[in-house]
């Protein structure tokens, strides 16, 4: 399936709770607007509408954009799983991990580098946790 098709199967509404979810996981992950923004690659404009929760406004999100919202939801989801306490579902990310591919960073710190290479990596780390096998 083409991006094209992907991004089109999702409606205004679909793309903004979608960007809604992301923004108060990241939010709960103690990431920074700015961090938030590189994250799911949208503009400071973008993220404080989202914020401001109007019914009212929606928005259209490309296929990167899609893809990054999916990630922050299935690390999320992840983290969930692996994760009774909310201390740890959501201060994960904030932590020093120093498994070798963080080296002492947080994934959060690796996530807002703003790459897709970053936040799917640290994606594929978290889902490990789970026992998803790559």
């Amino acid at each position: 399936m083409s991006q094209v098709a992907i991004v089109e199967q999702f409606s205004k509404s679909q793309s903004t709770i979608g960007l809604r979810a992301a923004l108060n996981i990241l939010e709960r992950w103690q990431a920074s607007s700015e961090q938030s923004c590189r994250i799911l690659r949208i503009s400071r404009s973008t993220y404080t509408r989202a914020s401001q929760r109007d019914s009212e406004w929606a928005v259209s999100l490309d296929a990167d954009q899609l893809q990054r919202v999916s990630l922050v939801l299935n690390m999320h989801s992840a983290l969930r799983l692996v994760f009774d306490n909310p201390e740890n579902v959501y201060g994960f990310v904030a932590m020093a991990n120093h498994n070798e591919f963080f080296n002492g960073r947080s994934p959060l710190e690796i996530m807002a580098q703003g790459d897709m290479i970053s936040l799917y990596e640290t994606f594929r780390r978290i889902d490990v946790l789970r026992g998803a096998g790559w």
